[in-house]
């Protein structure tokens, strides 16, 4: 599809640009066409002086005309080939791409069934080298029977599966039929490429892929070649091994042989010591020695036909080896012309499926050749068991090859690889045991040929050795023993001979007696050899059973693997599935790394809009200084245009950064919800997927169940399929534990940060090493298991066939272990599961509290960046427009949480129900468990009818068996009345040898009677022989029969004392609970049971509400905390602000305090002390002008100096009560602190109160917890009370166990006994059979019937005996193994219990852990809470002084309160929106799974879909914006079509006429066309013909006037037909040349319309440019009133900074507190160093002045100026005068002034004598200095003599007078130098500072100086006190200053 639309879109943009190229190419041409026909106009056309050269001229014109016409044409034609071809060179990549693509497919799926045939041909090969009669069988059925036996599954596997997931795979199938489909066609039309360019000689393309197919080919054969010497060189190594064994095993056998000889030849010499007297009496032994050696011989014989046969059959295995090589030799020739010729992929797969599913009956060919191989073989055992080991082998092998080929028709290369690496790996192994087993084999067969060799031997050398060997190799080491022992006989007995007469006689009993020992053996061997036959007959039986449940368990074993390829093919689709959404994911992460970034650029913006509105409002600061200053002067000049300007640009950029930031504001709130939306469709997007896979797990979690249930049945015989399939189960877990991992990290991601993803990251890679670790030890444990089990195998293999029963038992509680191990194993996987579950509960808590938590942080930047805004806009003083509250954004955010509280919610309330789900199930199972403990009890109850029953038949065998015994105690009571002698002797006997001795020794007692007496007697011995075996048998009958009484009814007993005990146990267990009445019992269970269901439901209903509880206090300690943390962040904040202050005050702000209150109190002594000073200084000037005045005038002066004396004494009082105010106002500021701390205070103890309120809550909560503490360890004692009894059960059961083993061991003693016994009572028998014949008298004949028939009456007895015995063994070993069985489902299901009992103690425990954790997060919040308590008392202090601030604070609160309980509305509503929508929710959920499917199928159209609106919009865009640009264009062009309306009505007419015309001629052309299409032909030829001659003319013009000549005639005809054409280009050319003025005119236009465009856009930006002139005038008008109203403003401020109180002062200090302390130390610092030189400078002064004057000269001076006389004052003033320094001519016009008088020498003296104030030229109207008070003067002086240190800083600035006034002047000139510096550094130091806070000095005085004008006061005392004082000026607090910026001025002062 993308390539399609990427032609497409590239074929839309050629045809726009083939649109632009041709009008270009269409100008072109008119272009030359205008210039061709003003050319063709210039040119003279009267050269030719022919008519026929101007018309062939004209032709030639007109051909021009049209070639060039034809050439533009072609050449448009060239640009659109071009364009298609750049179009079909996009397509033909894309196709080339995918081409590659399916190359590499193809590549693939060849060497996979290339990997596959090898495989077929390695197993083909083996088969035939098993198997001997099933060798062609074609390949093609049994891959053809499999495929439909894997597509029968699948479906039945499908099935099973969801609706959706059908659908899906039905869309896969549809999909991969189409890709083969056209994979089809491709080969298709490669192949008919391939033939064309074999029939026509192939392109370079075509080559190209030629030469890659034959490259393939080349490799294909290499990779051939290689496999060919690999399985060469396996076949030598093999070759070689086997040489090497045969080696080994002859060496072996001549060893043997060599040891075989050395002991014949010891038994040679032995026997020539034992019988060299004997050898020739006993002719009838050689007789039947030589006998038993012609049979030997002759079983000899049929032994070498055996091996004969058996080497021959070895001989057609290699055969068949070899031919197996060459069929896969021709098997790989046929494979090479397949690659050549079937390059098809579906026929391929179609024959692998073939190949694959004709293996299974080949297997069950392969096991009829074996079993017909086991009939022709019946007596060699270990050879048929190794052959069945074989075929094991090989059909693990072909399974194991069947499954790695199905599981390579699905996985990728790289798996093939490595899981052939594996299967080689496993086959090398197998190949290893098969060779030990055929070593074992060979070591076998070579034995039995060395035995069949010493046979030969010792037949050859003699026949006696050769019967003694024959006896020896029957009795093996038994009957060694006893030719020991008749050794030591003979011994003995040639020490009697010697010692004794008759040595002959016994040595011929002896020899006799030997004769009746060897036909006893040879009895003995005969019957041996029949149970060894019956053995062979039953095993063989055995061997077909298991043969026939081997074809059953492969066949369940081909199913269980199907069903493995189905769920692989399963986890493979959730494998891209998961690539998808890792996809998503990434794409993602990378959005929310790309929105960090924005947000964090943005922080950074503000931060910098922030310090920017800082930085305005400390311009806007200086403004008001500027414009205060600018109000005190009254000069307006072009300082206000500038500060208008600087206004301007102030208030531009303020609205300005105000847009921009609610842009800002704007687009971050949209972005956050587009990123919260987004956020919210991942999560429920990973939910559904999270809901698929686990529907997934569960599927997988049935069938690996089913898997195992069919497998515990297996594992007796298959335990290495069992292996191959638990590590394919734990593949599976793992692979599902690594999905649901994966999942949850993909949730997590949405949530967590990059780096919390990254510790996840780590964590996880860790978590998988580790569990590949532990992979790997189990894999270690599995392979010692597997080699312990073969050491197992192999010992059992060589111990004896009694223990079979024990292996039984044995291998059953392997397999209950391994069941058990299996479960745990399981269980620790659960438990695994559910603490990852828990961790990842645990990292979501964790984010959603971070979460929380930056919610916060970020509530407050909000309500920070509120106030600052509100400050904003306070400061702005209501002139900027109010911003509006951003509540939107805060319900947008609140929204968001409420959404993601309530996903965490639903969350919650799933995992509750997940936990409800599991209880229940564990309900289910102990109902589960009290049903099987009554079925067990039905059992009981049955086996003890079974006991009972079998008591019965004992008690009857019992009955018959002491029937027997009676009558066999009636025969040997009347033997005893004939042998009361010899009894005693033989009851001593016990052992058959002991028996013998002693009757020698009886014999030889016996010595002098007849033989014939001691025949009789040695036929009576026998008698008393037989009856005491009899005796004895009977004895130990009786003895068994008590033994199994006792056991039957003793252990019997005990066992059912045991049961009774268990079943009294459990009756006991539900006694507990119930009545002891068995029906009631289990109604009570029952009602227990629900009793315990409705608790715990109660539990759960409590948990459940708990958990709510817990939520909603979550949420709400979630609100406190927000509220808790906002009124943190302020108090933080004011504790940053306190510390900042209290750093700075504890240093300086404390020690200045004090310092002020100093300063004051010594400041008001001063004051005290000059006022007294004055007053002394009044008291005396008064007395010196009372003195002094003589005269009316005198008189009238010194009334009014007394009268302006009083008013300045009581300006004065008035001043000094000003400061006694003043006084009280700080101590009122003072006391309101005090009530503003105390206020504090009891807020703080509110706030305390609410704690203590939330502390009794937690409290609370932990009484409930700690009862549910209580309840959950109550039931934890009762769980443990439960498993103790359990415990006992357990060791009850085993007590039973130990009794069961007991039992079996005793049986298993009797029953050797019996065989012993009858083994003793036929050897008797034959032994007097034997000697029958030898007695001759008839009254022994008639004893010997008698005893005959009293023999065959005792062996009947025996018989009965025996069988007796047999069926009680049996019938014991059948109970013990009933009652094993039961004991084994007691114990299963009491471990059952055990493990159900760990699962619920576990949750449990897990759940105690959670509410521990959630107890210690309460306790955590409780010492946080403690811990605040603390720091808000530590910070009482603090807050004392910032009480106004929280006020602030608190109304911002109740504006939150206000809209937090909005929000809590809103809530409520939208909760019970919620509910409503849950209800809808489970509506739609069901809407939603039918709908999800096809959801699937639409999303990959949406994917299309979503490329193409891609496409399309990346389309629009560019569309829009060439839509805007014309937008732009036509809002030109709409003012010029005015203009063209008129043009445009006479180019329609124009062009209607041209149209008409153009129609007209293009029918006639047409009509024409038609006419002249059969003359075209012959023109072009002509044509051809004419260019030709047309190029020769111009070489030879004669030649050509005389060849046109020639022609004239012949072309008149056409040149008619010429003419006509001639005239219609006439008229095109009139035509075009008409066109052409209209495109001349047009062009003109054009040119006048773009430069009427230019000039309207010249008047355009001129007319912008007026309006942004008018605008600035308006802003400039805006700025005048601004500024009207800021005067107004201003003098507003002045009257309410009057009203003020100093609590105003504060708040307003302290916004700005923490800027000016940093200046006002630096300034502090400055003026320390200032006032420190003022002192030194005042020092000098001092100095210099009491230096300069002499108070006694003066004095002496002053004295002697009133003593002298009034005509002589005058030179005394001179004499002053010259001491003063003051010049003659100044001092002759001091005296000549009239008017002076001691007035004006007063004032000279005292205002004018100091430098410093020098007198000015009085105006005219001015009146005399007089008008000064006398005060004022002296003030004056004394200003001028002390120098006072530093005036106000602000004097200079605004206290200056304008330059009219003459104190202004007199100012102006009398300033030092040093003052003008110092004022001026610190008037521009001050410049930053708000006028608002600048000292009283600086500011506007209280009294506003008159100037001295004509306007003035007449009077001194009316006068008011000059502002010229600045140390006494009268400091009342000004509205607009602060106390302690009054405090440091008065210490400036």
């Amino acid at each position: 599809m993308s390539s399609w639309l990427g032609g497409l879109g590239s074929g839309f943009g050629q045809s726009l640009g083939q649109v632009g190229g041709s009008l270009a190419s269409l100008t072109g041409q008119i272009s030359n066409f205008t210039k061709d026909m003003l050319m063709e106009g210039t040119e003279e056309v009267e050269e030719l002086p022919n008519s026929g050269r101007k018309e062939i001229e004209a032709i030639h014109a007109v051909l021009r005309s049209e070639n060039e016409r034809l050439k533009k044409l072609c050449m448009d034609l060239e640009e659109k080939h071009e364009a298609s071809e750049l179009q079909i060179k996009q397509q033909s990549t894309s196709y080339r791409n995918q081409l590659q693509q399916k190359e590499v497919e193809i590549s693939h799926l060849k060497a996979r069934q290339i990997a596959l045939q090898d495989q077929l041909q390695k197993l083909q090969s083996a088969a035939q080298s098993v198997n001997s009669g099933a060798g062609g069988v074609p390949a093609t059925s049994a891959s053809s029977s499999f495929s439909y036996g894997i597509s029968h599954h699948a479906s039945a596997f499908h099935d099973d599966m969801d609706f959706g997931d059908v659908i899906s795979s039905q869309q896969e199938i549809n999909r991969l039929s189409n890709e083969v489909a056209r994979l089809e066609s491709e080969v298709g039309h490669w192949r008919h490429i391939a033939q064309n360019s074999k029939a026509q000689g192939s392109n370079s393309s075509d080559q190209s892929e030629i030469c890659k197919l034959q490259n393939i080919i080349k490799e294909l054969k290499e990779n051939r070649s290689q496999e060919i010497d690999n399985h060469q060189h396996e076949m030598s190594v093999l070759q070689n091994a086997h040489q090497q064994k045969l080696t080994e095993i002859s060496r072996r056998h001549r060893e043997e042989l060599s040891d075989y000889e050395e002991r014949i030849e010891e038994l040679e010499n032995l026997l020539q010591q034992g019988g060299s007297g004997i050898t020739v009496t006993d002719h009838s032994k050689i007789h039947e020695m030589e006998k038993t050696i012609q049979d030997l011989q002759t079983e000899k014989v049929a032994s070498t036909k055996k091996i004969e046969g058996l080497e021959d059959k070895i001989k057609d295995i290699n055969k068949k080896l070899s031919s197996a090589e060459n069929d896969r030799d021709v098997l790989r020739m046929e494979q090479e012309h397949l690659k050549v010729e079937n390059r098809q992929i579906i026929e391929e797969c179609e024959h692998l499926k073939l190949e694959c599913s004709k293996l299974q009956p080949y297997a069950l060919k392969q096991s009829d050749a074996v079993t017909e191989r086991e009939r022709i073989l019946p007596q060699i055992t270990p050879a048929e068991d190794e052959v069945i080991r074989l075929q094991q082998a090989l059909s693990d092998a072909e399974n194991e090859i069947m499954r790695l080929s199905n599981l390579n028709q699905d996985s990728s290369l790289a798996e093939d690889n490595l899981k052939l690496k594996m299967h080689v790996q496993v086959l090398e192994k197998e190949n290893t045991l098969l060779i030990q087993e055929k070593e074992k084999l060979q070591i076998s067969l070579l034995k039995l040929n060395d035995e069949y060799e010493v046979v030969k031997s010792t037949a050859t050398r003699d026949p006696d050795l050769d019967s003694e060997l024959h006896d020896l190799r029957l009795n093996l080491e038994a009957k060694e023993q006893e030719l020991n022992q008749s050794i030591s006989e003979k011994e003995i007995l040639i020490a009697e001979l010697e010692e004794l007469d008759k040595q002959n006689q016994e040595a011929t009993k002896h020899m006799i007696l030997i004769k009746d020992q060897l036909s006893k053996q040879q009895s003995e061997g005969d019957s041996i050899i029949s149970k060894l036959k019956k053995d062979l007959s039953d095993e063989k039986k055995r061997v077909h059973q298991l043969e026939d449940d081997k074809m059953h368990i492969t066949k369940k074993l081909d199913m269980k693997k199907e069903k493995l390829i189905q769920s692989e093919l399963v986890i493979n689709d959730l494998h891209l599935t998961k690539q998808k959404l890792e996809d998503k994911v990434k794409d993602l992460v990378d959005q929310l790394n790309k929105s960090q970034k924005s947000d964090i650029d943005i922080k950074k913006e503000n931060f910098e809009l922030k310090e920017h509105i800082q930085q305005n409002e400390k311009e806007l600061s200086r403004v008001r200084d500027e414009l205060t200053q600018s109000l005190n002067r009254d000069s307006d000049s072009n300082f206000k245009d500038d500060l208008l300007k600087v206004r301007e640009a102030e208030v531009r950029n303020l609205k300005q950064s105000l847009s921009e930031i609610e842009q800002l504001n704007d687009s971050l709130n949209k972005v956050a919800f587009d990123f919260k939306v987004e956020n919210e469709k991942l999560v429920i997007a990973c939910e559904d997927v999270r809901h698929q896979l686990q529907e997934s797990i569960a599927g997988n979690n049935q069938i690996f169940l089913e898997k195992n249930t069919m497998m515990e049945a297996l594992k007796m015989e298959k335990g290495q399929l069992e292996a191959e399939l638990c590590q394919a189960e734990k593949r599976l877990l793992e692979e599902a534990n690594k999905y649901e991992q994966t999942i949850e990290e993909l949730t997590n991601s949405h949530n967590l940060s990059t780096s919390a993803l990254q510790l996840e990251h780590e964590c996880l890679i860790k978590l998988s090493q580790e569990k590949d670790s532990e992979i790997a030890e189990l894999k270690k444990n599995i392979e010692q298991m597997d080699i312990d089990n073969k050491e197992t195998r192999k010992i059992l293999s060589s111990s004896l066939e009694e223990q079979k029963q024990l292996t039984q038992l044995i291998n059953e509680k392997e397999i209950f272990i391994e069941k058990l191990e299996e479960r745990s194993s399981e269980l620790q996987e659960e438990l695994n599961k559910y603490t990852q579950a828990l961790r990842k509960n645990e990292v979501l808590k964790q984010t959603i509290e971070e979460k929380d938590r930056s919610l916060g942080s970020m509530k407050e930047e909000n309500n920070h960046l509120k106030e600052e805004l509100e400050r904003l806009k306070e400061q702005q003083s209501r002139a900027a427009p109010v911003a509006e509250p951003k509540t939107l954004d805060s319900i947008t955010e609140l929204e968001s949480e409420v959404s993601q509280l309530n996903i965490i919610k639903d969350n919650l309330e799933k995992e509750v129900k997940h936990h409800q789900k599991v209880i229940d199930d564990q309900n289910h199972s102990k109902m589960q468990l009290l049903q099987s403990l009554q079925e067990q009890k039905k059992e009981m109850e049955e086996f003890k009818c079974q006991h009972e029953q079998m008591n019965v038949t004992h008690t009857q065998l019992f009955l018959e068996k002491d029937e027997e015994i009676k009558n066999l105690q009636k025969t040997i009571e009347q033997i005893k009345t004939q042998l009361h002698e010899e009894r005693q002797d033989v009851e001593n006997s016990d052992i058959f040898q002991e028996t013998k001795v002693q009757s020698l020794s009886i014999e030889n007692g016996s010595e002098k009677h007849d033989l014939s007496k001691a025949e009789t007697e040695r036929l009576v011995k026998g008698i008393k022989e037989r009856e005491m075996e009899i005796k004895l048998l009977n004895e130990k009958n009786i003895f068994l029969t008590k033994k199994i009484d006792q056991l039957s009814k003793d252990e019997v007993g005990k066992l059912t004392q045991i049961i009774q005990q268990k079943d009294l146990e459990i009756q006991a267990l539900h006694a507990r609970i119930s009545s002891p009445s068995y029906p009631q019992d289990v109604v009570y269970l029952q009602q227990q049971l629900q009793a315990y269901a409705m608790e715990r439901e109660q539990v759960l209903a409590v948990l459940s509400e708990k958990t709510r509880e817990n939520s909603h206090l979550k949420t709400e300690y979630h609100k406190m905390m927000d509220i808790v943390a906002a009124k943190e962040a302020a108090l933080i904040k004011l504790q940053d602000e306190n510390k900042k202050l209290s750093t700075r005050f504890e240093s300086a702000g404390q020690d200045m305090f004090r310092e002020t209150v100093q300063n004051l109190s010594r400041i008001i002594r001063e004051k005290d002390i000059e006022i007294d000073a004055l007053s002394q200084k009044c008291q005396t000037l008064l007395t010196v002008l009372q003195t002094s005045n003589t005269g009316n005038e005198v008189g009238s002066v010194n009334s009014n100096q007394f009268e302006e004396l009083l008013q300045e004494r009581d300006k004065l009082k008035q001043q000094v009560k000003k400061m006694e105010e003043w006084k009280q106002q700080v101590m009122t500021t003072v006391q309101n602190m005090q009530h503003e701390s105390a206020q504090l205070q009891e807020e703080l103890h509110q706030l305390q109160a609410q704690v203590l309120v939330d502390s009794d809550n937690n409290s609370k909560l932990q009484v409930d917890y700690t009862g549910l503490i209580q309840s959950y360890e109550k039931n934890e004692t009762k769980l443990k009370n439960f498993g103790q009894e359990l415990a006992q059960v357990q060791h009850s059961i085993g007590q039973l166990c130990n009794t069961k083993d007991l039992l079996l061991g005793k049986l298993d003693i009797i029953s050797p006994q019996l065989s012993t016994g009858s083994l003793l009572t036929s050897q008797s028998a034959e032994s007097h059979r034997t000697v029958k014949p030898d007695l001759s008298s008839e009254s022994s004949k008639q004893e010997i019937d008698e005893l005959r028939k009293s023999l065959h009456e005792k062996d009947a007895t025996i018989r009965t005996l025996k069988e007796n015995n047999h069926r009680l063994s049996d019938s014991i070993v059948a109970t013990s193994e009933l009652e094993r069985k039961e004991h084994e489902q007691t114990d299963s299901e009491i471990k059952q219990l055990r493990e159900k009992q760990d699962v619920l103690q576990k949750s449990l425990k897990e759940k105690d852990l959670l509410i521990k954790a959630k107890s210690d997060q309460l306790l955590s919040l409780n010492e946080n809470l403690t811990n605040k308590v603390n720091e808000n008392e530590l910070l009482r202090q603090a807050v004392t002084n910032l009480k106004e601030r929280i006020l602030i604070l608190e109304m911002d609160a109740c504006k939150l309160k206000g809209e937090n309980e909005k929000i809590v509305e809103t809530t409520r509503e939208k909760q019970t929106e919620y509910q409503a929508l849950q209800e809808t929710n489970m509506k739609f959920s069901m809407m939603l799974r039918e709908k999800e499917f096809e959801c699937h199928s639409m999303k990959e159209k949406a994917l299309a879909f979503e490329q193409l609106l891609k496409e399309k919009e990346q389309e629009r865009d560019q569309v829009m914006l060439a839509l805007k640009q014309k937008q732009m264009e036509n809002s030109a062009v709409q003012n010029e079509v005015q203009h063209l309306r008129d043009k445009e009505v006479r180019l329609n007419q124009e062009l209607e006429r041209l149209r008409n015309h153009l129609l007209e001629s293009e029918d006639s052309y047409t009509r024409e066309a038609l006419a002249a299409e059969e003359r075209e032909a012959k023109l072009r030829k002509k044509v051809t013909m004419l260019e030709e001659k047309l190029i020769s003319s111009s070489n030879a013009m004669e030649n050509a006037s005389h060849q046109a000549s020639l022609q004239v005639e012949s072309l008149q005809e056409q040149l008619n037909v010429v003419s006509k054409q001639r005239d219609e280009t006439v008229l095109q050319l009139s035509v075009s040349q008409e066109q052409v003025k209209q495109y001349a005119l047009s062009l003109s236009n054009l040119q006048m319309v773009l430069e009427h465009f230019q000039q309207e856009e010249k008047a355009m930006y001129s007319a912008e440019v007026g309006k942004h002139k008018q605008l600035v005038a308006e802003w400039k008008k805006k700025a005048e009133n601004l500024e009207g109203k800021l005067v107004s403003l201003q003098e507003r401020l002045d009257e309410a900074n009057a009203a003020l109180d100093s609590a105003s002062r504060l708040t307003e200090q302290l916004d700005l507190k923490e800027e000016q302390i940093e200046e006002l130390q630096k300034q502090n610092e400055l003026r320390e160093e200032m006032l420190d030189d003022v002192q030194k400078k005042l020092m000098n002064l001092v100095n210099s002045t009491e230096g300069k004057v002499d108070k006694v000269l003066m004095r002496n001076l002053f004295i002697g100026h009133f003593h002298t006389p009034k005509n002589q004052r005058h030179e005394v003033l001179r004499l002053m005068g010259s001491i003063l320094g003051i010049k003659r001519e100044e001092m002759e016009q001091l005296l000549n002034e009239g008017q002076g008088g001691v007035t004006r020498w007063m004032t000279g003296w005292l205002g004018g004598g100091s430098k410093s104030v020098p007198n000015t030229p009085l105006r005219p109207n001015q009146r005399s200095v007089l008008n000064s008070s006398f005060s004022e003067l002296f003030v004056k002086f004394l200003e001028t003599e002390s120098h006072p240190s530093i005036p106000p800083p602000k004097l200079s600035v605004h206290d200056m007078k304008p330059l009219d006034s003459p104190g202004r002047r007199k100012l102006d000139t009398n300033i030092s130098e040093s003052f003008k510096d110092a004022t001026e550094s610190r008037s521009g130091r001050r410049t930053d500072v708000n006028p608002f806070l600048a000292p009283r000095s600086a500011a506007v005085p209280l009294i506003n100086p008159a100037g001295l004008g004509p306007g003035g006061p007449g009077h001194l005392l009316l006068k008011p006190v000059s502002d010229v004082l600045p140390t006494f000026t009268p400091l009342p607090v000004s509205p607009d200053n602060s106390a302690g910026v009054v405090l440091k001025d008065l210490l400036k002062q």
